[in-house]
């Protein structure tokens, strides 16, 4: 819808988590690091945990990816963490490949500890990674911590990967799951990003999609700390804010995303409710002159839009061009 009139080759805020679009960060960074050392050099139990927004699960696609390149790694990747410990298990083996719908726990179990000892006198990797693991109720951490301890004398069988909101870390700090928190080798956190690094976040995605260097900015520095204001440098808000800043800028033919516009934005997900009063003061949200200008800009751009249909009537109107790309909306 926007990409041609901001010479784009693709959407660069595309709110899936694709890894193609991955901006490295600091944070990211060396959470994907940490993350990859921790499987790589068999180093057990790994947890990486963030608040929503932080980019957990891209972080975890492009670790997927790394995995995927290894042909020595195999990994069961569980998206569902709201099991029970047989359904749990029942998943795990059927995503490293086993039929396990008719089998006991106890037939799981040794299942699975043929096939770790198997790739283990290989020197091959076997991964378990949970997403959303602060759903786990305790008795499958439990579970987890038992198959931690899977391992030979001098190497871990199944590396365990767990990626949580907050929650998860506070889980783990019970007295009850001591013995697991013992047992974790590395941590990662993600948070939200500065404004440097939102700027660099929003130039990078736009680069990556394709923008003009030579151009003047879509977004400029007041845009981007607007940006930053109603995102509070959450990258999935960050994805929102700039999708809808320009499909707003294209149907008001500006060739900016404009502070206004990023406001306009905000207020319609309500996310300026999330701002102090001290917040809004010193930002300076009411900037009723360029609020003007863009009204006036989409006023012209509709009359325009009448006068071309009036000069058009007796002539044939197609129903729908078909030669126009098909875009989803948001």
């Amino acid at each position: 819808m926007y990409k041609a009139f901001f010479s784009l080759t693709r959407n660069p805020f595309e709110l899936t988590p694709d890894p193609t679009c991955f901006v490295p960060t600091r944070r990211h960074n060396e959470a994907l690091a940490a993350l990859y050392y921790g499987v790589r050099w068999h180093k057990g139990l790994v947890v990486l945990t963030g608040e929503v927004g932080t980019g957990k699960t891209l972080v975890l696609r492009c670790l997927l990816r790394l995995l995927k390149e290894s042909r020595d790694i195999s990994y069961a990747y569980l998206f569902n963490s709201k099991l029970s410990e047989i359904e749990f298990l029942h998943y795990v083996m059927s995503d490293f490949g086993f039929p396990a719908a008719s089998k006991n726990k106890s037939e799981l179990l040794l299942e699975l500890r043929h096939f770790l000892l198997s790739r283990g006198s290989k020197k091959q990797t076997t991964v378990l990674i949970v997403d959303e693991a602060h759903h786990l109720s305790e008795d499958l951490l439990e579970e987890i911590r038992l198959l931690s301890n899977l391992e030979r004398t001098d190497d871990k069988l199944l590396q365990i990967v767990l990626v949580g909101q907050p929650e998860l870390d506070e889980t783990l700090d019970s007295p009850q799951l001591r013995q697991l928190k013992q047992r974790i080798a590395l941590r990662a956190e993600l948070a939200s990003l500065d404004f440097g690094e939102t700027s660099e976040y929003i130039t990078r995605r736009l680069q990556i999609a394709g923008a003009p260097e030579q151009q003047d900015p879509i977004f400029n520095a007041d845009a981007i700390a607007a940006v930053h204001l109603y995102s509070q440098g959450l990258p999935r808000l960050i994805n929102t804010i700039c999708e809808n800043g320009l499909i707003t800028a294209y149907a008001r033919n500006s060739r900016a995303v404009t502070p206004a516009i990023v406001e306009e934005v905000a207020r319609q997900f309500r996310l300026d409710l999330d701002l102090t009063t001290g917040e809004r003061e010193d930002f300076g949200i009411h900037r009723e002159t360029e609020v003007r200008q863009a009204a006036s800009a989409l006023g012209d751009m509709f009359l325009n839009l009448l006068k071309s249909t009036e000069n058009s009537l007796g002539e044939a109107i197609p129903y729908a061009d078909e030669s126009r790309e098909h875009e989803p909306g948001i």
